[in-house]
C-alpha cells in the first residue's frame, strides 16, 4: 500500500471523523511500546498562536544543535508535513512503516485519522531517534490524541471561542479542556496573564510551575526595530525582529523562548548540549530568524512589473482575523486589497468579516466542499454588509484565478478562512 492507500484506509475506520477521548489511542500506544513517552518534549494548545509558537520552538532546538521531531496538524498541501525532523517533512516510507505497525498492534480497535496520525508521529520520532519533540495539540487538550505523553513543559498560547461542539460554549468550559495539557509539578508557559479562571484553577489544582506573558515575562521594545525578552532574572537582547511577520508575532517569539528556557531547566541533559551550556541572546536571535510557518501572513512577492502581492494566511476564527488585519494594517499600503475568502460553515463569517472589512476593498468568495463546507452564495449571506464581494467561485482555484484577473501592479490579494482555502491557493501558485 502507497501512502495515499493508507491514508483513504484511515478515513473509512472510524464511523466519526471526530471523536474525543484517549481511551482507544492509549491502549495501541502502550501496545506499541510508546508509553512511557522517552523523549523530551514540549506540547503546545491553543485557540491561535500554535503554530508560530511551534515554528519558534522547533528554530531554537534546532539552533541548539538538538534533532528535533515535530508534530503539527493539518497539513496545506501534503500529509508529509504533519511530521518532520529538523523542519524536513518526513518522506513516505517512515509513515508506511509506522502505519503497518498501527494496524498490527490495533487489533479491533477503531481509530480516528488524526489518531493514526499522533502514534505514527510518534513511531518516526522514536525510529529517527531525535532528541527532542515539539507536539501542538490538535483540538482541545484534556481528550486530544496527543496527550496521550506527560510532556516536559505545556504552552497555552490562547484561549477564544472556536471549535464549541466539542469544547464548550463558553471560554471557561474552553480553557478547562485546553488546561488538560497540564501536568504536576511541572512548568506551564501562558501566552497571556488574562485567561480564563478554568485555566487558573487548573494550574492551581496541579500545583504547576506557571510563567505568562506580561507578568511574568514580558516584550520589551523601544524606537528601533528591535526588541528585548525580559524576566525578572534574566534580559536577552536586543533580539531581531522574528521571521514571522505580524504584531503577534514577538508574542509568540516571547511565549516560545519562555518555554524553551524552562524546558532547558527541567532537562538538563539538553541544556548540556548547547554550544555555550547556555541559552545566550545570539542562540536566540538565529532561531527567531530561522524560523519558518507557511500559510502566516505568507508573503509572496509579485513575479512581473504587472503582477499584485500574494499574503496567504489561514486564519479561521474571531482572534484569527483580528490578528491577521492587524498585521495587514501594518505592512507597506497596497493600490487595493483582493481578499479570496472561504469559511466553513460552522465558523463565524460574520465576525471574521467583521475584523477584515476595513482592510480589504473587494471580496472573491469561494465554495468550500465537504460535510463542512460552505458555497459561495450562501457566504455571501452568512458575511456582513460591508464585505462587498465581485465574485463567486466554485472553488479555491478558481477563485484565486478571477482575483489575479482583476489585480494589478500595485494591488494586494490576501486567500484567508480556512486551511483548505490556502492549501489550494498555494498549488494554484506553484508554491
Amino acid at each position: 500500500m502507497q501512502l495515499t492507500d493508507w491514508l483513504a484506509h484511515q478515513e473509512a475506520q472510524h464511523p466519526k471523523a471526530i471523536e474525543l477521548g484517549l481511551e482507544r489511542v492509549r491502549a495501541v500506544a502502550l501496545r506499541l511500546g510508546l508509553l512511557p513517552w522517552p523523549i523530551p518534549s514540549v506540547i503546545v494548545g491553543g485557540t491561535n498562536g500554535k503554530g508560530s509558537t511551534v515554528a519558534f520552538l522547533t528554530a531554537l532546538a534546532r539552533e541548539s544543535g538538538l534533532k528535533v521531531g515535530t508534530y503539527t496538524s493539518p497539513h496545506l498541501q501534503r500529509y508529509n508535513e504533519r511530521v518532520e525532523i529538523d523542519g524536513q517533512p518526513v518522506a513516505d516510507a517512515p509513515l508506511i512503516r509506522a502505519f503497518e505497525r498501527i494496524e498490527a498492534a490495533r487489533g479491533d480497535i477503531s481509530l480516528t485519522f488524526f489518531e493514526y496520525g499522533t502514534l505514527a508521529a510518534f513511531l518516526v520520532f522514536a525510529e529517527q531517534a531525535v532528541d527532542a519533540a515539539v507536539i501542538e495539540v490538535g483540538l482541545g487538550g484534556r481528550l486530544d490524541a496527543t496527550n496521550i505523553i506527560d510532556a516536559d513543559v505545556a504552552v497555552l498560547c490562547s484561549v477564544g471561542l472556536d471549535h464549541q461542539d466539542w469544547l464548550g460554549p463558553t471560554v471557561e468550559d474552553i480553557g478547562r479542556e485546553k488546561s488538560g495539557i497540564f501536568r504536576a509539578g511541572r512548568p506551564v508557559i501562558l501566552g497571556s496573564a488574562n485567561m480564563p479562571n478554568s485555566v487558573g484553577e487548573a494550574t492551581q489544582r496541579l500545583g504547576a510551575i506557571v510563567q505568562a506573558l506580561d507578568r511574568d515575562f514580558h516584550v520589551v521594545t523601544d524606537d528601533t526595530a528591535s526588541w528585548s525578552w525580559q524576566a525578572m532574572q534574566r534580559t536577552h537582547g536586543p533580539l531581531p525582529p522574528p521571521s514571522l511577520l505580524g504584531p503577534m508575532q514577538r508574542r509568540n517569539a516571547a511565549v516560545a523562548i519562555a518555554a524553551f528556557l524552562q524546558w532547558l531547566r527541567v532537562r538538563p541533559e539538553l541544556a548540556s548540549r548547547l554550544p555555550k551550556r547556555d541559552a545566550d541572546t545570539g542562540l536566540l536571535a538565529a532561531a527567531l530568524q530561522r524560523a519558518q510557518l507557511r500559510g502566516r501572513v505568507q508573503r509572496v512577492a509579485p513575479r512581473g512589473p504587472t503582477d499584485p502581492e500574494w499574503i496567504l494566511d489561514v486564519a479561521h476564527n474571531e482572534d484569527s482575523s483580528r490578528v491577521l488585519a492587524e498585521a495587514l494594517a501594518s505592512l507597506p499600503s497596497a493600490r487595493r486589497t483582493l481578499g479570496v475568502v472561504g469559511i466553513l460553515a460552522d465558523k463565524d463569517a460574520d465576525m471574521i468579516g467583521r475584523h477584515l472589512a476595513p482592510v480589504i476593498d473587494q471580496w472573491v468568495l469561494c465554495a468550500l466542499d465537504g460535510p463542512r463546507g460552505c458555497s459561495a452564495e450562501e457566504l455571501r449571506r452568512r458575511l456582513p454588509r460591508q464585505c462587498r464581494s465581485v465574485a463567486l467561485a466554485p472553488d479555491v482555484p478558481h477563485g484565486c484565478a478571477t482575483a489575479r484577473a482583476l489585480a494589478g501592479a500595485g494591488d494586494r490579494i490576501v486567500v484567508f478562512g480556512s486551511f483548505h482555502v490556502v492549501g489550494p491557493a498555494l498549488d494554484w501558485l506553484g508554491l
